[in-house]
């Protein structure tokens, strides 16, 4: 049954990943995300219920579009693939309950916002707001009052803290250390995961984030590289870790 279970999350994710991956490259734009329907941008044609099959439409297409032959970025299939695993991993770590349903919700927006990120170099001000709706309700109906407010002051102090985080990077370096989505997602981060494991995002966020931002650079002409994905890294890692602050104060023997 278990199997059963992580089957139907895994194809849960890999349809929701399709539609984020509309919503990521849409909602930047402005763009509807309802019209036009899913189509090929090469030659406009509209796909069909068949072409639209997370991972095995790409598979049994070989890649390419079903009227003109166009490549097909294996980026697609790959985001629906990963947004599968984390749905499945979610209830392996969580099993079903309110924990469950805040990792997806968490799960939903950090995907959307990684590739709105790094694509557009935009976080969206309505996916963090839509989620942190969300999820205020979700902690509000799950877990009482009282844990909701702690949580929502402890988003609170994230934000402050990546706040004055940017601007001792602006005094630092004379110019823009990090974008203003940033700090907003340091709110989101603090209501999900409190505020020392929002500020310990950061960190694990830069570890990841450093050898490739060197790879990135090398390539880029801007010498600007989007911090948003890395420090949704950094906070899937501590989720679906379940790396706590009393779990860090054992591992420093405090």
């Amino acid at each position: 049954m278990e199997v059963y279970y992580l089957f139907v999350c895994f194809i849960f994710g890999t349809v929701l990943g399709s539609f984020y991956n509309v919503v990521g490259y849409r909602l930047p734009k402005g763009e509807s995300l309802l019209y036009p329907a899913s189509h090929c941008p090469k030659c406009n044609h509209r796909l069909t219920p068949s072409e639209l099959v997370p991972i095995f439409s790409f598979l049994f297409q070989g890649g390419k579009c079903k009227n003109c032959k166009e490549k097909i970025s294996w980026f697609y299939p790959i985001f629906e693939f990963v947004s599968g695993l984390l749905f499945a991993c979610s209830y392996f770590i969580f099993g079903f309950g309110i924990e469950f349903v805040i990792a997806l919700t968490f799960i939903s927006m950090l995907l959307i916002i990684v590739l709105s990120d790094y694509e557009y170099m935009v976080i969206p001000d309505e996916v963090l707001i839509c989620f942190s709706v969300f999820l205020g309700l979700e902690l509000l109906f799950g877990y009482g009052w009282k844990i909701f407010f702690s949580m929502l002051f402890q988003g609170v102090l994230a934000f402050v803290f990546m706040f004055l985080l940017k601007q001792f990077g602006n005094f630092l370096f004379k110019k823009e250390s990090m974008g203003d989505g940033d700090i907003k997602l340091m709110f989101v981060f603090g209501l999900v995961l409190g505020f020392p494991m929002a500020v310990f995002s950061i960190f694990i966020g830069s570890l990841i984030g450093l050898p490739i931002s060197v790879i990135l650079l090398k390539k880029s002409s801007s010498h600007i590289i989007p911090f948003g994905p890395f420090l949704s890294a950094g906070a899937l890692t501590i989720l679906l870790t379940r790396i706590n602050f009393d779990w860090l104060l054992q591992l420093w023997g405090v």
